[in-house]
């Protein structure tokens, strides 16, 4: 390759859609990952793509909506022009409810869903035997279901991705140097960095743990219940997850996935399907919970793209492709709240 016009460092979820999204500009790119791609949190095996509870609307709601709605055109194009399937399918979801009080509450929900989706998808309560041989445990026997929410299979999604900026012409390598316009996608790397030399040891990601069963349900909605996702996946796979901690001192899985995976047999019918493989990861967590893209402020030509957390494989096509407007067509739609601060010091 010539000079590139982007170099994006981070082959992570984030920073491959900045590097699609640059291609489509037609922009040369290069991506940098010492590990390669997918190596950190985006190598994870959940996939669950769910909105926010809709109230209390914010421009971070609104933003996930719409990075939901684009999902769908998003994965299509990536598997044309690459040729590989990242196992994205737009099934919804099922939450049980556990009493009256939680019932009025959905039931509340569900209208300002009506209001505040457009009417591009549904919140609705349902009865929990409409989803017979699937349905969750339900103390009410009343659940919600979405019909927004979808999954993918991370680390397919990955593999397609990488396949089609391949196809696109640009490189993606594990060393080398950073030219043109630079973008930062380095995960909990970047996010320490930002923190400054009194941040701690875990400062800037939280550790997720997650298992995956043998269970072919690939065409059954996700499930979210007593705080665990269980996911079916296209591959004939059903993946459960995810731990959330914010004090750990080993990467590793540990008792605390057996806790889960105990908890997911007993909110979903998975039976005595046996686990296939178990995977502990850690999610870039910036301080407000929220993404950071944009322009890196007092730099000029250096952007950033971090912080994806629970939501990254859910926002990355849309912040990724709003960084490259940005960057390569001075059109700046970023919500105010996700811009960079200036770095400590």
């Amino acid at each position: 390759m010539t000079r590139p016009d982007v170099t994006v460092l981070g082959a992570g979820i984030m920073g491959l859609c900045v590097a699609w999204a640059c291609l489509h500009w037609g922009a040369r790119v290069r991506v940098i990952d010492p590990a390669g791609p997918g190596a950190g949190a985006s190598g994870g095996l959940v996939g669950a793509l769910a909105p926010h509870v809709p109230e209390a609307w914010n421009a971070k709601k609104a933003f996930q909506l719409q990075a939901l709605l684009y999902a769908a055109p998003f994965w299509a194009e990536v598997a044309r022009f690459g040729g590989q399937d990242p196992g994205y399918a737009r099934l919804g979801r099922l939450q049980p409810l556990a009493d009256d009080a939680a019932l009025a509450l959905a039931r509340t929900r569900a209208d300002q869903a009506g209001a505040l989706w457009g009417g591009q998808a549904q919140w609705q309560v349902v009865r929990a035997d409409t989803a017979a041989g699937w349905a969750p445990t339900s103390a009410s026997g009343w659940l919600v279901a979405d019909d927004l929410s979808a999954r993918i299979a991370p680390r397919r999604a990955i593999a397609a991705l990488v396949a089609a900026l391949r196809a696109g012409g640009a490189t993606i390598l594990r060393d080398g140097a950073a030219e043109g316009l630079v973008v930062e996608a380095t995960g909990q790397v970047g996010l320490r960095a930002r923190l400054g030399p009194a941040a701690s040891a875990t400062a800037g990601g939280e550790k997720g743990q997650a298992a995956l069963l043998a269970l072919d349900r690939r065409d059954a909605p996700q499930i979210f219940a007593d705080g665990v996702h269980v996911v079916p996946q296209a591959d004939g796979t059903t993946a459960v997850g995810s731990t959330s901690e914010r004090d750990w001192a080993e990467a590793g899985t540990d008792g605390a996935l057996e806790d889960l995976i105990t908890r997911a047999r007993a909110v979903a019918p998975l039976q005595d399907a046996p686990v296939i493989a178990r995977w502990a990861g850690v999610r870039p967590r910036w301080t407000t919970r929220a993404p950071l893209i944009g322009a890196e402020p007092g730099r000029a030509g250096r952007f950033v793209a971090n912080g994806g957390y629970k939501i990254g494989f859910a926002v990355a096509p849309l912040a990724g492709r709003m960084l490259a407007a940005l960057m390569l067509g001075g059109r700046d739609d970023i919500p105010a709240d996700f811009r960079p601060q200036p770095m400590p010091g």
